[in-house]
């Protein structure tokens, strides 16, 4: 069953962005602020129209996302089955939590000039700084959600005597369902972050390159519409798993205050 769009909540989430806007095109034409770093919304606007039409939008566009999934695809693949793994070995977390909370400490930019080094400066290095950036929180998410099912549940899985492939689908997954999810949502925001920058080290094709094209060419307004492009998309993308979430978790308990 599709749910039915709270239009009433949209306008109100839509209405600070468009006021502020409005003043952000009013102060721009009546001179109050530099068009060489901060052009009217109307020449952003313009702008964007243009490289739709010229195609360089969306061949950036689409470069970022390709890179996203393969490299969130990659992540996923590694840290949910190890997160499943540790989360039922409790002992073994002792021994990678020093090393792991180390890991985690280091941001993502910090390695790209390494990958760089070792994996060139075309695909490799955003892939793997996109999957060293969504590790973490997919991980860490996952033994923490592994490790908090309750032991009556397995304890029953016992009973039935299922194997261990069985307690992981019938038991575990569905326990630590809430706690995965979260952990996909804050990797694929942190890839989504990491690509961006990335991109704007090696400089090829991208949403990060075209803000440097457009720092290198002084277009203030091309910058713009790639920062623009990525709070639009990240937002989708995380509306997208919010829905998922909710697809496949139909049990889990909503907020009061949660509209989703």
């Amino acid at each position: 069953m599709v749910k039915k769009i709270d239009y009433s909540i949209v306008l109100k989430g839509a209405a600070f962005p468009l006021l502020l806007i409005f003043v952000w095109e009013i102060t721009a034409r009546l001179g109050y602020l530099n068009a060489l770093f901060l052009p009217a919304p109307s020449k952003i606007g313009y702008t964007f129209v243009q490289m739709v039409a010229d195609g360089s939008w969306a061949v950036n566009l689409l470069a970022s996302l390709k890179r996203l999934a393969y490299g969130f695809l990659i992540t996923v693949c590694l840290a949910v089955p190890l997160g499943i793994v540790v989360g039922r070995a409790r002992s073994f977390q002792h021994w990678i939590s020093p090393t792991l909370s180390f890991l985690q400490q280091i941001p993502p930019i910090a390695w790209i000039p390494i990958f760089i080094l070792a994996l060139g400066i075309y695909e490799a290095p955003k892939i793997a700084v996109i999957i060293y950036a969504a590790f973490f929180p997919v991980f860490l998410n996952t033994v923490q959600g592994v490790s908090s099912v309750d032991p009556k549940l397995v304890e029953v899985g016992r009973a039935y005597m299922l194997s261990p492939l069985s307690m992981i689908r019938r038991v575990y997954i569905p326990s630590a369902g809430i706690s995965i999810f979260v952990g996909l949502r804050l990797g694929l925001s942190n890839c989504w972050r990491a690509l961006v920058m990335a991109e704007m080290i090696t400089r090829t094709t991208g949403i990060g390159a075209q803000i440097w094209e457009g720092r290198d060419l002084m277009q203030p307004d091309r910058i713009f519409v790639a920062v623009f492009t990525i709070g639009v998309v990240g937002l989708i993308i995380d509306i997208i798993l919010k829905r998922m979430e909710h697809r496949f978790m139909p049990w889990k308990k909503k907020h009061p205050g949660d509209k989703r």
